[in-house]
């Protein structure tokens, strides 16, 4: 059985997914979007209270929100960090794509990333999750599945009764459903 624990960071209130099986010390963690060192002494506190420790970081897409806590975490749990490498860009000048957002902090980051594709199966934390590449909030937004669990992580591609925006830099309302549909209707569990 996977457990979760989800913490809401930063201004914008970016969910961070930390996921571990039954009987695993590994977890994953899911866009840690932290923005404080406050944040980060909290995720560091829950891994060392549940006795666990990070095997891999999920970037389900490169916006700021979603990374802010990325290197801070490496600095303490040096592990690969999974991205699409269509969002590349956005991590390396994410200024472009958030015009009038720039009061928030640095936009730029240098975070060496694995890239990965739709299709690909990674197995971190105890779990398997299947790669969906869902661009349209980003170019290389993607979800995670994991089939015997029944679980998506869907960073912002999909929100309750809504998908995310596409109006940001690199957002393509063309491709925000059609592929997600697609890719998504054979998981069970997954009501569309």
């Amino acid at each position: 059985m996977l457990h979760s624990r989800i913490f809401t960071f930063n201004p914008l209130g970016t969910n961070c997914v930390v996921l571990w099986a039954d009987g695993q010390k590994a977890c994953t963690v899911a866009d840690p979007g932290m923005s404080s060192q406050d944040g980060l002494q909290e995720l560091v506190a829950f891994f060392r209270k549940q006795g666990l420790t990070p095997d891999a970081i999920l970037l389900t897409h490169g916006h700021f929100d979603h990374v802010w806590g990325v290197e801070n975490l490496l600095d303490i749990y040096p592990v690969p960090v999974y991205m699409h490498p269509a969002d590349k860009g956005i991590l390396s000048d994410g200024a472009s794509v958030f015009k009038g957002m720039q009061s928030f902090k640095v936009f730029r980051h240098n975070i060496a990333t694995t890239d990965i594709a739709d299709g690909d199966v990674l197995t971190t934390g105890g779990a398997a999750w299947k790669v969906i590449h869902t661009p349209g909030h980003t170019p290389g937004g993607v979800c995670y599945y994991s089939a015997d669990d029944k679980l998506l992580l869907s960073g912002d591609t999909l929100f309750a009764g809504s998908i995310g925006r596409t109006d940001l830099g690199g957002g393509d309302t063309t491709c925000s459903c059609a592929p997600f549909r697609k890719n998504c209707s054979p998981c069970p569990g997954i009501p569309m």
